[in-house]
């Protein structure tokens, strides 16, 4: 279901992609952001190979990070007619890896500022974080449109909002 073909980076992505995250040997925030969507056509590519499933589009995905093995954070956009910055975030991992981790941008921000990353918030979600964001932490203040959350209640919130994420993706493969 394709609610935009919209492809302009939010303001709030595009004071992120001038942040470098520092992975710390693992103990750290493993997040590369970007400073652009990907294309249709590049998003289109990637989700059939990750899925195997080459019938699909990636008309419903918005690629902006990626982790240091090529697993991307994306917007998935399940909400019709709903801005971009109301999308939940997802990850895909490159080794299969998956997961719904923000209900929204705004919920990303503040995860990002509590020290997890997409890969971590997936792959680890009990792990303590790196800490504090402060840089994260102000671009999340400019930005979102809320009051900060921690990582914690965001996942919880990402997760209870969308429990059929993984296995609505996981049915797509092949």
């Amino acid at each position: 279901m394709t609610t935009t073909d919209d492809r302009d980076f939010p303001a709030a992505l595009s004071a992120l992609a001038r942040v470098e995250f520092d992975y710390a040997d693992g103990d750290g925030v493993d997040y590369e952001p970007y400073d652009a969507f990907h294309s249709a056509e590049r998003t289109t590519f990637w989700l059939r190979h990750w899925t195997g499933n080459h019938d699909l589009d990636g008309d419903d995905l918005r690629p902006f990070g990626q982790d240091g093995s090529g697993g991307y954070a994306a917007f998935w956009l399940a909400r019709p007619d709903r801005p971009l910055a109301d999308q939940p975030v997802v990850f895909f991992g490159s080794e299969g890896s998956l997961g719904v981790v923000a209900p929204d941008l705004d919920g990303f921000l503040w995860l990002l500022a509590d020290g997890f990353g997409p890969m971590e918030a997936v792959e680890d979600p009990e792990w303590e974080g790196a800490g504090p964001n402060a840089e994260v932490a102000r671009i999340a203040e400019r930005h979102a449109r809320g009051p900060r959350q921690p990582a914690a209640t965001v996942l919880r919130r990402a997760r209870e909002e969308f429990p059929d994420f993984v296995d609505a993706i996981k049915s797509l493969c092949r």
